[in-house]
């Protein structure tokens, strides 16, 4: 099967709420909105979708709306990560069914699994799917770190398909460009050290930031893809700002604030996830104007 060519800025959707419940209605917009400032691709149902407090209804109904509305203009890459394989087989099943044209597998998370049981557990993925997958490395919230190795071992499975790397280690890229091939998928997990991943040899990012300034950030991209480092600087140090901002508190709920100030969804988040502090609004709202997301 061949790899999908995934170049850009992917972004990592927040998954609205009112009144507890899901709201199709915002997030058929939040998708539209994407769609029309020129992002590459969607990703729901990752973290930053809040993945760990949904139900599997949810967990489907969300991948379902995001390609119905998406409709094939962009790629969606929908999670379908567990710390149970057969959970995982279970989700990945389910985006096959409904369209997805990839799907982003988190690391285990919990139980630590061994080099060689991460293995196991993506090939168990590999052999069942029809549809590439993503690893999704991030160290800081699963407590294990997926090796270069690994990596390399999986690359050689016909639907393992690359990384969202969310380490912060410059070198990967450059390790697994060697080791994988070619066809490896290389994303960065971090809005802000994108560029330096990219000049490292990445393709792009799975992004919190275009959640907000989904113009802006795809801007970024483009700018970075056609080799404009003048351009890419430029909106580096608009951006950064915002970055930075969007984890002065848990997220998702920054950046659940700054979609409410726009006037796009509800800034309700879920239990364990705490509304935005107060403390950290006047940053957020700062680093959004300078990055030129205003309602």
């Amino acid at each position: 099967m061949p790899h999908l060519q995934l170049r850009g800025v992917f972004t990592a959707l927040v998954t609205p709420f009112r009144n507890g419940f899901l709201d199709e209605a915002a997030f058929v917009a939040l998708v539209e909105r994407q769609i029309a400032a020129g992002v590459h691709g969607l990703v729901p149902v990752g973290t930053t979708g809040e993945t760990s407090t949904l139900s599997h209804a949810e967990h489907r109904r969300v991948v379902e709306l995001c390609v119905a509305t998406a409709a094939g203009r962009v790629p969606v890459i929908a999670g379908a990560g567990s710390n149970a394989t057969a959970e995982a087989l279970e989700l990945l099943s389910h985006a096959r069914e409904v369209g997805a044209d990839a799907a982003l597998v988190v690391t285990p998370y919990y139980n630590r699994p061994s080099q060689e049981g991460l293995y196991r557990h993506y090939a168990a993925l590999n052999e069942a799917a029809d549809l590439p997958i993503l690893v999704y490395n991030v160290p800081a919230r699963t407590s294990v770190d997926i090796s270069n190795e690994t990596l390399a071992r999986l690359s050689k499975l016909p639907h393992i398909a690359g990384i969202k790397d969310a380490t912060g280690d410059m070198a990967r890229p450059s390790v697994q460009r060697k080791t994988c091939g070619e066809g490896w998928i290389l994303l960065s997990g971090n809005d802000d050290s994108a560029l330096g991943y990219m000049a490292h040899g990445g393709h792009g990012c799975i992004s919190v930031s275009a959640n907000v300034a989904p113009a802006q950030c795809a801007a970024f991209y483009n700018a970075v893809l056609a080799g404009d480092q003048a351009a890419a600087l430029a909106w580096q140090d608009r951006l950064i700002g915002l970055h930075k901002a969007l984890f002065l508190d848990a997220s998702p709920a920054p950046a659940k604030f700054a979609l409410a100030h726009l006037g796009l969804c509800s800034d309700e988040a879920r239990l364990p996830i705490a509304p935005c502090a107060e403390a950290v609004k006047g940053a957020i709202l700062e680093a959004m104007a300078e990055a030129g997301a205003q309602p």
